[in-house]
């Protein structure tokens, strides 16, 4: 669905993006990450056909973004931070205005029926924007993004502001849309890509320092993972068994206690899953697990270590 190969904005000696290539696929959930001036809007506005690249090659569907952008804008939708609705229009008024917009071809009463009710607007289609709550005004937003079918849809941080039921409204629709569409997720909320988003692409300073499948995003980094585990068992000879579990790197005994079970926190070698060497271990001890979880290997931690890891390698 996208094809980027080699591109580069730059503003006099300074990259908003160096050298990035990268593929999308139809139907991928992708959630675009990065901190600030990293470049991901630039990546946005050049997908959009807002902003020209310096170099490189952009393709939406097989159609250059620069060679023909009427052909390759009309299979994107965009819903950018702050959604471009007219306040004294009514919902209908405005999804009609954005109809003519595009040059949508499409039967129009059919098509924007089925679009009320994919962003469930239908019961305030009468009323004026200004009036809508921000959630509301947020699916109007989302609304003029689907009008026209486009394959591809792109969400520039479409949760800021909402309430938290909003957000889990908001995030349901776009789990929904990705089983009909190519969906990019731009957002600093990093718990959303990671209950959304099936693939994460981390951006710092202009270059992919991160891309991989969400479950698997973790285990990019070099140090390996970290499980906090609470056994019963006699104190010392647990932490010496644990110490021989396969792929153990280090353990720490914490001192905490769970109710008769110790608190012990194993760091595994490189690419190593030890969680179930832990379990066979202490099956076999007949020692009682009663609680085992990673630490530190959310994507939020992910995030922060490869930015860190980025920024000292001075990429």
């Amino acid at each position: 669905m996208i094809k980027i190969e080699n591109l580069v904005k730059r503003y006099g000696t300074n990259y908003a993006l160096n050298d990035v290539s990268l593929e999308i696929g139809e139907g991928e959930i992708v959630g675009l990450l990065g901190p600030n001036g990293a470049g991901k809007s630039t990546m946005m506005n050049i997908l959009t056909g807002y902003l020209a690249a310096t170099s490189g090659v952009v393709e939406i569907g097989g159609y250059d973004i620069e060679e023909d952008p009427m052909r390759a804008k009309a299979l994107i939708g965009f819903l950018p931070e702050q959604p471009p609705v007219y306040p004294d229009m009514t919902v209908m008024e405005y999804l009609e205005f954005v109809y003519e917009l595009k040059g949508c071809t499409l039967e129009k009463e059919k098509h924007l029926g089925e679009i009320l009710d994919t962003v469930k607007l239908r019961d305030v289609k009468g009323r004026l924007i200004k009036n809508l709550s921000k959630g509301y005004r947020q699916r109007v937003g989302i609304a003029q993004a689907l009008i026209g079918n486009p394959k591809l849809i792109i969400f520039d941080e479409p949760t800021v502001g909402l309430d938290p039921k909003q957000i889990l409204e908001v995030r349901n629709l776009i789990r929904t849309l990705g089983k009909k569409h190519t969906v990019i997720l731009s957002t600093h909320i990093l718990a959303e890509v990671q209950s959304v988003c099936e693939r994460v692409i981390i951006i710092n300073r202009g270059k992919i320092i991160a891309d991989d499948r969400t479950e698997n995003i973790a285990t990019t980094l070099e140090n390996g993972m970290t499980i906090e585990i609470s056994v019963v068992g006699p104190r010392r000879d647990v932490a010496r068994e644990l110490e021989g579990v396969v792929g153990a790197r280090k353990v720490h005994d914490t001192g905490e206690r769970d109710a008769d079970a110790y608190i012990f926190r194993v760091e595994s070698k490189p690419m190593v899953d030890i969680r179930k060497n832990l379990f066979y271990m202490c099956a076999k001890k007949s020692w009682p697990i009663l609680a085992m979880k990673t630490v530190g290997s959310d994507l939020e931690t992910v995030f922060i270590r490869l930015v860190e890891n980025a920024d000292a390698q001075g990429v």
